[in-house]
């Protein structure tokens, strides 16, 4: 494949995802986010959600399933998307958490946090707007889309789409959001608990990973509620 045909493929790949915002929009919704996580099976450390809201004619190209891509790819997009995009929020459930109410329900407040962070970011891009306006109003998100998951009790409208981080633009670039945030977390992490390779698995269950365990033990962020069956 030629580069012109790469460069083609991608933009009718990027013309693909932006149809289910651009549905919503011509339905009267202006503040769509898209909302993913990362990390619900890793052995160790937090789950992080994203939520992001992209301008209508966000037009950067390569942005998808944070798993389709290479780990320098996402660093690049990761910071097109934050220069980019209209707000975006971070919200995550430590291990402690993880292990009191589970993941999935870990996961869930994590999102609900990084939706609340978005919209508080939202709200300050806008102001600027609004004074000019003559009128100060709080806003709101419209809309939320999530990668498969529902949120109890959320006020806003949502919907929840199956492989929705390889469909929706702004669940996609959620995703990305989400795994260079948590990936430079465990990076971090590494360095302090040397022993069980966080810089290369992220906390994901490998041979290393395991080999740590038996050899020196859990560390402080470590979930338990994973490692049952660990002696």
């Amino acid at each position: 494949m030629t580069k012109e045909e790469r460069i083609q493929k991608q933009i009718e790949r990027l013309a693909e995802m932006k149809k289910p915002e651009a549905e919503l929009h011509a339905q009267g919704y202006r503040y769509i986010a898209g909302i993913d996580e990362v990390g619900r099976g890793p052995l160790a450390g937090p789950v992080v959600t994203a939520a992001v809201v992209l301008p209508e004619d966000f037009d950067v190209l390569g942005v998808d399933d944070s798993k389709k891509l290479s780990e320098k790819r996402r660093e690049e997009l990761y910071d097109k998307i934050i220069k980019g995009c209209v707000a975006y929020g971070i919200g995550m459930s430590d291990h402690k958490v993880i292990d009191e109410i589970n993941i999935l329900q870990a996961t869930k407040e994590a999102m609900k946090k990084a939706i609340a962070e978005c919209e508080i970011m939202l709200g300050q891009a806008c102001a600027e707007d609004d004074e000019q306006a003559g009128e100060i109003k709080p806003r709101r998100l419209d809309f939320a889309l999530f990668d498969a998951v529902k949120i109890e009790g959320l006020d806003v409208p949502q919907q929840a789409i199956i492989k929705g981080d390889a469909k929706v633009l702004a669940i996609a670039a959620a995703s990305i959001v989400a795994k260079v945030t948590r990936d430079r977390m465990m990076v971090e992490y590494a360095r302090e608990y040397p022993w069980y390779a966080f810089e290369s698995n992220k906390g994901y269950g490998t041979a290393a990973h395991y080999e740590g365990i038996r050899e020196h033990g859990t560390c402080p962020i470590h979930r338990m509620s994973f490692l049952k069956n660990m002696h």
